[in-house]
């Protein structure tokens, strides 16, 4: 966790960085066998850092660190125009906003090529191939970082982990010698120590993210030590009394006599910051019995060491990379927690064949060594439209409003828990999201293409929950499309208080009693789809609704069934008339999964509840063809001081023409153009062409409820903006 060098000399000497890659190798090489963090740095691509820009200034909302006592100390953050556009959305739901369980854990620590890169942009990009994050079943805590000394989480981060239940911290780190320099004045007295652990809470608690991991990487005056002690302990303590269930991580860098020593496991060198902090990031380069000595010191505290492994490889344990598995299983079988270093490591040295498949089949890695950390649904009600938060076109219910690629990570919904084993899974059907196909909500589906043998059913998992069922009804809805006779259902499991285990399938649309007779023997019910609807659109989507009352059972598993009522039959040539099942071709998509206690169709305030402003704007004079561009703040609220549960909203414009144009036009159709989904009540439209004519411009705020469905545009809160000024 160092200074990054080829970035420096990329961005400063270039003519230079040739001549100086044999000597920046043996540099790193050596730095490697005191601390992979700072090698690591030698295999990402230049971070750009956010263009220099006046903060007070409104602009296309960006994410950025900290990078002086000074800004920290002032709180010149908070009256930033971005700083309201950075608090996250989503808070941990209640099941995971406590302490954290008492086993081993997971802690991902993500170091993407410096940070801040498609991810600053709060609002999103127009890159359907950037990094992202989906396994996050597997993990329990994830760490933000970058060089910056104050690294705080982009809110897409902490707004899709936290929907996952996993927690998010940023970084504070000190490295080299402007680091010492900041040392000497961050511990110059007991106050100030304490007074940059507040300013750090602060911080954390209104962007809504759950603490810090502290890097001290810089060697220290002992008589530093025991204000160091304070401004760890300070901050540990501020911010669980400001952020309950928060964490604050200690980096295993300086040790209690000042030295800037690594000690790869938990000792009495570095234990007494352990003891202030709720654990400890260990470094990379420990040994085989590392873990079970760390074991030993923590005692009941085993769950809070978490031991480093570097993906990158760098004397870690293992190996990393393909390997990193093999670290995996030495802390598991210790029963310690787990720290993993940049994962990006697949995305940034392109892994074959491709980002998706290699991502997908290191993670896989991953969960066989260390099982799974998360479940879900645990609350209702529960959606899914498979989005990964990227993708090449965007859908509403089954209808395509953009074809601009795009990113965007606070649109993730929850993931499924698909399973990896190549290029297909039993009976020669592969089960992927697919990001390029039209989706029926946002940009991602799930796809089950392959063939079926004879007749043989399928069954891909989707979900692990601990949902436990009360007096009412569950709902259950889903869209499908599908080719010819491929019908895809789904299969759940509950459990009850004694242990008693019960199949359901809700079946696909088709002959009930065809439908019956195959699964009666193996579900111990068979529920066919109150309700299917087919929508009026070339998207061929079918929405199909099933029920189930299992009051005091837990649903704990979902899982898609791919089937056929009729498996295809041919005659065998080598004996005659006799007939055999033969491989049918299969292929159906799973749009969105919606589980609710209620009716959907969910009940929207009206537009007229809602107060919507539009604030900073501004519109650029006439170009040559006399169009123009508009920049403004969209801010809207519910009258009265309500409160709701709204997860986001889809923005969307109308470009009203003058009179005469709409006259001279006839029966004019203005279009609703998508400008992108906010996640909080305010987003910045910046430079929306305005064509020459037009008098007025109206922005539609679509709101979007928790069960996944829609408010009618028309219904929907608005704002009229006259543009005929220039």
């Amino acid at each position: 966790m160092t200074f990054n060098f080829r970035s420096y000399f990329k961005s400063h000497h270039p003519q230079t960085l040739a001549s100086l890659k044999s000597i920046l190798n043996s540099l790193f090489t050596l730095l490697s066998k005191f601390n992979p963090m700072a090698a690591n740095q030698n295999s990402v691509h230049p971070s750009d850092d956010p263009p220099p820009f006046d903060p007070s200034e409104p602009s296309i909302p960006v994410s950025y660190p900290l990078k002086t006592l000074e800004e920290l100390e002032s709180r010149s953050y908070f009256d930033s125009f971005h700083f309201p556009f950075n608090k996250a959305s989503v808070k941990l739901p209640p099941y995971a906003a406590n302490e954290l369980p008492k086993r081993r854990r997971l802690l991902v620590c993500h170091d993407m090529a410096g940070g801040y890169l498609d991810d600053k942009w709060i609002q999103g990009g127009n890159n359907p191939d950037a990094y992202a994050i989906w396994h996050w079943y597997l993990i329990d805590v994830f760490v933000y970082f970058s060089h910056s000394l104050v690294t705080l989480p982009p809110p897409c981060w902490i707004n899709t982990a936290h929907k996952h239940g996993v927690k998010v911290l940023g970084t504070f780190i000190l490295e080299w010698d402007e680091g010492k320099r900041i040392a000497n004045k961050l511990l110059s007295s007991k106050n100030s120590a304490q007074m940059y652990a507040e300013r750090l809470s602060e911080l954390a608690a209104a962007l809504g993210f759950d603490g810090w991991l502290v890097n001290m990487e810089v060697s220290l005056d002992v008589g530093q030590i025991p204000n160091l002690k304070e401004f760890v302990s300070h901050l540990t303590q501020s911010m669980h009394s400001l952020v309950p269930g928060s964490l604050v991580i200690w980096y295993d860098s300086v040790t209690i006599d000042g030295k800037l020593s690594w000690q790869d496991q938990l000792n009495e060198k570095n234990k007494p910051f352990f003891d202030i902090s709720d654990g400890i990031f260990v470094n990379y380069t420990w040994r085989e019995n590392y873990p079970k000595l760390s074991a030993e010191v923590a005692v009941d505290r085993k769950f809070d060491v978490y031991m480093g492994i570097d993906v990158f490889g760098r004397n870690t344990c293992g190996g990393g990379q393909w390997t990193t598995n093999l670290a995996l299983d030495v802390i598991k079988r210790d029963n310690v927690s787990a720290a993993i270093f940049a994962p990006g490591w697949v995305y940034e040295t392109k892994q074959l064949p491709d980002f998706q498949t290699a991502q997908n089949r290191w993670w896989a890695l991953v969960e066989k060594s260390w099982d799974i950390s998360q479940n879900y649904p645990q609350i209702l009600p529960f959606y899914s439209n498979f989005d990964q938060g990227h993708g090449y076109q965007f859908t509403v219910d089954g209808k395509q409003m953009s074809q601009t690629p795009w990113n965007n990570i606070s649109s993730q919904s929850f993931q499924p828990f698909l399973r990896f084993s190549g290029e297909s899974t039993g009976g020669n059907l592969k089960v992927a999201v697919d990001i390029k196909e039209p989706s029926y909500n946002g940009g991602g589906n799930l796809t089950f293409n392959g063939t079926l043998e004879g007749d043989f059913q399928f069954s891909a998992r989707l979900f692990e929950g601990k949902l436990l069922l009360a007096d009412l009804p569950v709902h259950f809805t889903y869209s499908v499309k599908s080719n010819g006779s491929s019908l895809l259902g789904l299969s759940l499991e509950f459990t009850s208080a004694a242990a008693e285990q019960k199949s359901v399938l809700l079946a696909s649309s088709g002959d009930s009693l065809l439908t019956m007779s195959r699964f009666v023997r193996h579900f111990d019910n068979v529920i066919m789809p109150h309700r299917v609807t087919k929508l009026e659109s070339e998207s061929s989507w079918v929405i199909q609704e099933s029920s189930i009352s299992m009051e005091g059972y837990t649903l704990t598993k979902i899982h898609a069934v791919c089937y056929k009522l009729r498996p295809e039959v041919h005659k065998s040539e080598s004996q005659g008339k006799t007939m055999a099942l033969s491989p049918s071709e299969y292929h159906a998509v799973l749009g969105h999964l919606a589980i609710n206690s209620l009716t959907l169709n969910s009940d929207f305030p009206p537009s007229t509840s809602w107060l919507v402003e539009g604030n900073f704007t501004k519109l650029s004079s006439s170009n040559s063809n006399g169009s123009r561009k508009l920049n403004v703040k969209l801010d809207w609220k519910l009258k009265g001081g309500k409160t709701h549960p709204f997860p986001k909203y889809n923005i969307y414009v109308k470009k009203q023409p003058d009179l005469l144009i709409a006259e001279s036009n006839g029966s004019l159709q203005l279009v609703h153009e998508y400008l992108g989904v906010a996640v909080l009540e305010a987003y910045y439209v910046s430079d929306l062409v305005v064509p020459s004519g037009t008098s007025s411009v109206t922005f539609i705020i679509q709101v979007c409820s928790l069960d996944g469905s829609l408010q009618k545009l028309e219904e929907s809160p608005s704002l009229d903006l006259d543009v005929q000024g220039s």
